[in-house]
């Protein structure tokens, strides 16, 4: 059997009520006739969209088929010993072009009871923000449940949310209960649990083509807030040129914010586990045993665990990336 090697996936785009055209004037990715692009799923392992390669020997299968085939040298026999042929984690890009619906999203217990699924923790950084964009992260103060539904029934959602300004490098977690919603003007990469389940809460009374609006999911809701408030909403971090600069570390991934300008050795034997880098800004080569892969502004690769040595070479005066394991 031929040795693995760094995997690039086709983006699978899908047009929003809410999407823009930065995924293509910001990122360069060509979302083809699409009259807008919301969301671009870089790597996934979500039933019905689960993501397909497209670079060398094995393009044209699907990741569900690679884990069959490779098992832990693709993800890690840590990985693959507790999710099997699923893959763990869902990449995404996503461009705000107006306020997306107040969502929250059940944990791990609630989701399998519920939907026989995964629960969502999930987290944003920021790409691009237009000037004075906000998004929603929890309360602005500690409610009980019976608080929220009365402010909620009142019509003053709204006034108990917590809005936060933002900008480029802002990195924001979203532990599953966490009410959310990405505000208009924003665009974000998004790492999170391979989970589509999403409860509604409020959709600023829009309506679609047809005059119809969208399904709220309030009584679900209610049992997957949590209503507690956090010290901080927005994840506190420095960047250091060339290293690993780690800005989230949960039971599902860690996420760490790298800026380059100069070759850099990377070993993971010791994660059990594949490596995910998104090119946020500047281009680079991963340089590996069995050759070299480019990796541009916008794309995403994925490093088999088996690869446990390679460097990363910026190709631009330097580059910027997420490097993101299970």
């Amino acid at each position: 059997m031929k040795n693995l090697y760094p995997l690039k996936f086709k983006a699978q785009y899908l047009d929003k009520i809410w999407g823009g055209l930065k995924i293509k004037t910001h990122l360069g990715k060509d979302f083809g006739n699409l009259p807008n692009c919301g969301e671009s799923w870089e790597i996934s392992g979500v039933q019905d969209r689960v993501s397909v390669l497209d670079n060398g020997f094995l393009a044209g299968n699907t990741m569900e088929e690679l884990i069959e085939i490779y098992m832990g040298e693709l993800v890690g026999d840590r990985v693959y010993e507790k999710f099997g042929v699923e893959f763990p984690l869902l990449i995404k890009f996503i461009d705000a072009n107006d306020d997306l619906s107040i969502q929250v999203h059940p944990d791990d217990k609630l989701s399998k009871k519920r939907h026989q699924a995964f629960g969502k923790t999930e987290m944003w950084y920021v790409l691009q923000a237009d000037p004075g964009a906000k998004l929603n992260l929890g309360f602005k103060e500690a409610l009980t449940k019976e608080q929220y539904l009365a402010r909620f029934e009142a019509g003053q959602l709204m006034d108990i949310l917590n809005f936060e300004e933002v900008k480029p490098g802002d990195v924001l977690f979203m532990p599953a209960g966490r009410v959310h919603a990405i505000g208009s003007g924003i665009l974000l990469a998004e790492i999170q649990q391979t989970s589509d389940v999403t409860y509604r809460i409020y959709d600023f009374d829009r309506k679609d083509s047809e005059g119809n609006t969208r399904e709220l999911h309030t009584e679900l809701a209610l049992d997957a807030i949590d209503f507690s408030v956090p010290d901080s909403y927005k994840t506190a971090y420095e960047t250091k040129k060339n290293e690993a600069v780690e800005v989230v570390k949960c039971e599902y991934f860690t996420t760490n914010v790298l800026e380059l300008d100069k070759k850099l050795e990377c070993d993971i034997h010791k994660l059990d586990s594949f490596v995910i880098y998104i090119c946020l800004e500047g281009a680079c080569e991963l340089d590996y045993s069995d050759g070299v892969v480019k990796l541009e502004k916008g794309e995403t690769i994925l490093v088999p665990a088996v690869l446990e040595q390679f460097f990363i070479n910026p190709t631009t005066s330097s580059v910027k990336l997420l490097e993101v394991h299970a």
